[in-house]
């Protein structure tokens, strides 16, 4: 999945928190800021798993408020593990 997250999702601990999320239900994939101010995700696991990483990125972290989340469907890469990127 490749999901684009809108609203207060930046200097809030999100990307962080999604990795430490991501790791417990065993997606792999990627989180960064982008400069317009949204956070970008692409990850892909089991359809549970990835269900259950869209739920928590639809509402973040404490002190976050999510107001848009774009999904759209990515080919799966077979990457392992999670990673924080660098600002797109």
């Amino acid at each position: 999945m490749h999901v684009i997250v809108g609203g207060s999702v930046q200097g809030v601990g999100y990307r962080y928190t999604a990795r430490m999320i991501a790791r417990e239900i065993g997606v792999a994939g990627w989180v960064r800021n982008r400069r317009d101010g949204t956070v970008e995700a692409e990850f892909e696991g089991t359809e549970d798993q990835v269900d259950e990483m869209l739920a928590w990125m639809a509402e973040g972290p404490p002190g976050s408020r999510v107001e848009s989340a774009k999904v759209t469907d990515a080919a799966p890469t077979g990457g392992r593990g999670f990673e924080v990127l660098n600002t797109a």
